[in-house]
């Protein structure tokens, strides 16, 4: 079995921008470096463009849960979560919206890249399309919520979230605090990982229903009738879905398990860490979407499993020549900066394209109920795009 997020911090991703190590998408039992790879810090990174009609909008939030303590850190209190959330706003309206701060990538240099001497502002200055204090679009839209990888910070799905938006989504895009290299609060406090090189007890499981309960309360905040979020009537409370990279898509069928108000949820190449049933994601619909090298059948048995006992609407598709980090921002990024990823032969805005193009289909289809043929079978226009147990 193949467990595509058990990646360490020692020997995790070093891909981001001018980073000077390369990995493959490994376990944390088995991280092999690659050769050292050297790129200009003379670069200028950018986001693909968002596909959809509709601008995009971000407002961030600081989400408190006051009635929960925080898994990781007792001490630290209540549970504290960063938010981005993307909306469809109107055309011309706000400023260009930071991609992270600069703290947040000196960090992710700092764990990566220790002595590279690449200045933080060129990762946290990439270009993306969401602008702050934008007006919101008119119309109520569905709710769609972004788990990231394991160590990985929110960031890392902004290409995603920004092309949902951009096609008629409001999209949560959730840090899981403690859980990641860096986060920024708005006190000013850049608040690190404390469960990346030794699990809590009760280890990936634990993870899952951490992860599934943060999203429940992100949905809870977004949609209940005091929400701190000010444009929260443009959500429609009775379409959501979930969505998530890495151990971010086994958890959304643990955040499905906890709440019922999840209509339909995507794993991107991540391991199950709880059998989907179990998981109680029973009837509703479910995407799987990985990589040909890791997630076709037999790959992951844990994949097996899940097609197995899904009972609902699903789809299991491969992408040919994509390695664990294509379904991220992560390999934009560094193809821009001179940087290749070992065992990829796909490139890295072709792969960004299936995912938004794929994953925009599913919840069309599951939120809005526009037919997809894309869904139903092989594609001439992504011949990558591999549909496994048909």
């Amino acid at each position: 079995m193949r467990r595509t997020h058990r990646i360490a911090v020692s020997g995790m991703l070093a891909i981001v921008l001018c980073l000077p190590l390369v990995l493959p998408a490994v376990s944390a039992q088995a991280a092999v470096p690659a050769p050292a790879v050297t790129a200009s810090t003379d670069v200028h990174l950018a986001l693909p463009r968002p596909t959809g009609p509709h601008a995009v909008g971000l407002s961030t939030l600081e989400l408190v849960d006051t009635h929960r303590q925080d898994p990781w850190v007792p001490s630290a209190g209540p549970r504290r979560l960063m938010v981005s959330v993307f909306y469809p706003a109107r055309s011309g309206s706000g400023v260009p919206a930071p991609y992270m701060t600069v703290a947040e990538a000196a960090l992710l240099l700092q764990k990566q890249a220790p002595g590279a001497g690449i200045p933080p502002g060129t990762l946290s200055g990439t270009r993306s399309w969401a602008r702050t204090g934008a007006r919101p679009a008119s119309g109520r839209f569905p709710l769609v919520v972004l788990s990231p990888g394991f160590t990985l910070p929110r960031t890392t799905l902004t290409s995603l979230a920004e092309d949902l938006t951009s096609r008629g989504y409001v999209v949560a895009l959730v840090n899981h605090t403690y859980e990641d290299s860096g986060t920024t609060f708005p006190d000013g406090r850049t608040l690190t990982c404390t469960i990346c090189d030794t699990l809590p007890p009760g280890g990936w499981i634990a993870v899952n229903e951490s992860r599934g309960k943060d999203v429940s309360f992100v949905v809870n905040q977004l949609t209940g009738r005091h929400s701190p979020w000010p444009y929260h009537w443009t959500i429609d409370r009775n379409r959501i879905g979930v969505a998530g990279h890495s151990v971010g898509g086994s958890a959304a069928a643990s955040a499905m398990a906890a709440d019922r108000r999840v209509h339909a949820g995507v794993d991107m190449d991540g391991t199950f860490d709880v059998r989907p049933p179990a998981a109680g994601v029973g009837g509703r619909p479910f995407l799987l979407l990985g990589t040909e090298s890791g997630h076709a059948p037999g790959k992951d048995t844990s994949w097996d499993q899940a097609w197995a006992d899904l009972g609902g609407w699903k789809r299991w598709l491969t992408v040919a020549g994509a390695v664990h980090f294509d379904f991220t921002d992560l390999p934009v990024l560094a193809s821009q900066a001179g940087i290749p990823l070992p065992a990829e032969t796909i490139a890295a805005e072709r792969a960004a394209a299936i995912t938004g193009t794929y994953v925009g289909a599913f919840f069309d289809l599951q939120l809005k109920g526009i037919p997809q043929p894309l869904l139903d079978g092989p594609s001439r226009a992504y011949p990558e795009v591999m549909f496994q147990h048909p």
